[in-house]
């Protein structure tokens, strides 16, 4: 784990499921994830030499609102400073493209277990629920 290497833009369909399934079961469609990533505003992907190890993603609309979604870090790469390098780099992007002199709403949804780590990062809960539905495509 000495080789740690930060890839902006650059994830690529293969990688994201690879990494996705050292996490959680089923995996999206290689196409579909095909398709997410090129509607991404920005991806940031840790490897170590070439084996994919995180990953995060930021959607939206690039003046009001950013979405954090599908942050992954492979279990035994946890707890060493590298999620919280995914953030960063994702409110880097995010100064450095938004509005000058305005506040940009940056969102994203954490599992419980999760939520002490981006307290951390300054992230705050409110009482808004999350609702979702799985909408079949044809």
């Amino acid at each position: 784990m000495t080789n740690l290497t930060i890839k902006r833009d650059e994830l690529t369909a293969d990688e994201f499921i690879t990494l996705w399934k050292t996490v959680w079961d089923g995996a999206p469609a290689y196409d579909q994830t095909r398709l997410a990533l090129e509607h991404t505003l920005f991806r940031v992907s840790v490897f170590d030499d070439d084996k994919i190890v995180a990953m995060a993603r930021v959607i939206g609309d690039m003046g009001l609102n950013y979405y954090i979604k599908d942050v992954v870090v492979r279990p035994e790469y946890q707890k060493k400073g590298i999620g919280r390098t995914l953030i960063n780099e994702i409110l880097r992007f995010v100064k450095e493209n938004g509005v000058v002199g305005t506040d940009i709403f940056v969102e994203l949804c954490a599992v419980p277990d999760k939520i002490p780590f981006y307290e951390k990062l300054g992230f705050k809960s409110n009482e808004a629920q999350r609702l979702f539905l799985f909408q079949r495509a044809e």
